[in-house]
């Protein structure tokens, strides 16, 4: 399928891993019917690894572990989609998924088969045991052709963690989203390593195949599967920008039945969601500043309406000033011209002076703006 803006929804891996089941599944569709996420656009609820049986049937066919899924997968999908939302589920490319449980290698036409019967919207690809011979971008192009005919419209999110130098060919597959990185952590230290990532990889995304920073860990504090040290309220408000402003896919992480007020705020911030889901889904330009470090990251994204989107991350443990002029983003002092500039978070509007913009940021903290070209 074509995927027109970046994904958004839940997925089952960061909290839960192989503790998964019906009623988890059931509760969390309730949740994001309910409590304004699928209103805000999370529309996939996406079941990740450890769902089957750890063999697969005389016909060859994937099995739904009976006591953790016991009235089958076409009974969960029915469930989610009666709420309004998609079902998304998980196979690998490999003889084996990740976890240890049968992957879709050799099996690509009959799981295809089996996903569509079940009514899944989206399904996650992962690249663990896959063979040493075969080049990815052959596993990748045999599932996507095998969801292109399965006879339903199935999102295909493949998730190579950027091996193989997956940019170079990950849209022969047919794919609408791609994973750039490795796993994410609940922890400061990997979100920032994987926002150094991704400056080569901007002019990989766009329109039809998103570049998959992977889930956000907004909420989860330290808990379930991938919660190590957890991160603060401002970390994860910097983090949850960063995915947004360079167009990632929002994939939930946390567990949304406990969410608190603050990770609602984050996950639901309206005009976050609006210049992540901006219909041209344009390039990010990193901004160079004027006396930056290393550690002020700068970016800016034209939107399809004329309005630049630009955010001023410090990744650090210290104060810091993001500074840059405006001929950076092809607005001169010469033009006459200048930007009226909203902060989407608290609100603030300010009005760019002698070209030049210039802002105090604590320590992991962040600023996003939505600015309008105006008359000087």
């Amino acid at each position: 399928m074509v995927k027109l803006t970046p994904p958004m929804g839940w997925n089952s891996w960061n909290t839960f891993g192989e503790k998964i089941n019906e009623k988890l599944i059931m509760e969390t569709a309730d949740v994001m019917a309910e409590s304004g996420l699928l209103k805000s656009g999370y529309d996939y609820l996406v079941i990740d690894d450890c769902w089957s049986l750890k063999e697969r049937d005389k016909e060859g066919r994937l099995i739904p572990d009976p006591e953790k899924f016991p009235n089958g997968m076409k009974a969960v999908a029915d469930y989610v989609h009666s709420k309004g939302l998609k079902f998304g589920m998980y196979s690998c490319a490999g003889n084996l998924t990740c976890a240890g449980y049968p992957g879709s290698y050799e099996h690509e036409f009959i799981d295809a088969e089996t996903f569509a019967g079940w009514g899944v919207d989206f399904l996650k690809y992962d690249y663990c045991y896959h063979s040493p011979i075969v080049a990815g971008k052959y596993l990748y192009r045999r599932m996507g052709l095998a969801l292109e005919n399965c006879g339903r419209d199935i999102l295909f999110s493949a998730c190579s963690w950027g091996a193989d130098e997956t940019h170079e060919w990950i849209k022969e597959s047919a794919a609408s989203m791609w994973r750039s990185t490795g796993d994410i952590f609940d922890t400061w230290e990997s979100v920032k390593k994987l926002i150094k990532q991704q400056e080569k990889l901007h002019p990989y995304n766009g329109v039809g195949c998103f570049n998959d920073m992977d889930m956000l860990i907004v909420g989860m504090y330290g808990k379930g599967n991938v919660g190590l040290k957890g991160c603060t309220d401002v970390q994860y408000k910097t983090h949850y920008s960063v995915w947004a402003l360079l167009g990632s896919p929002l994939m939930i992480g946390c567990d949304i039945r406990n969410m608190n007020e603050e990770t609602r705020k984050i996950l639901m911030n309206r005009e976050l969601i609006r210049i992540n889901q901006d219909p041209l889904c344009r390039q990010p330009v990193k901004l160079t500043g004027i006396w930056s470090r290393e550690d002020m990251v700068m970016y800016a994204r034209m939107l399809s309406d004329g309005d630049i989107a630009i955010g001023l991350f410090n990744l650090s443990e210290e104060k810091g000033t993001g500074r840059f002029n405006l001929d950076e983003l092809g607005l001169p002092m010469s033009t006459g011209k200048t930007l009226e500039m909203t902060e989407v978070w608290t609100g603030e509007e300010i009005t760019a002076k002698n070209g030049t913009i210039s802002r105090n940021l604590e320590p992991f903290d962040c600023e996003v703006f939505r600015a309008r070209v105006v008359e000087q």
